[in-house]
């Protein structure tokens, strides 16, 4: 797995799901539509918290 990472080319907001999509091999669009889901599904509590602690603390990518 690669270094977990922001990335700078594939963000809308703070470049997290987009990082994440590419560390994990994954399309970025279809990870942002399963965040929505679980994010309105949960009442943003845990998946709003963690998205904006990685937005925080994550380093910028390339």
């Amino acid at each position: 797995m690669k270094k977990l990472l922001k990335s700078r080319s594939d963000r809308k907001v703070a470049g997290v799901l987009g990082g994440l999509a590419q560390s994990l091999g994954i399309n970025s669009t279809l990870l942002r539509i399963i965040f929505i889901v679980l994010l309105i599904t949960t009442g943003f509590f845990p998946m709003g918290l963690i998205y904006i602690a990685m937005a925080l603390l994550l380093p910028k990518g390339y």
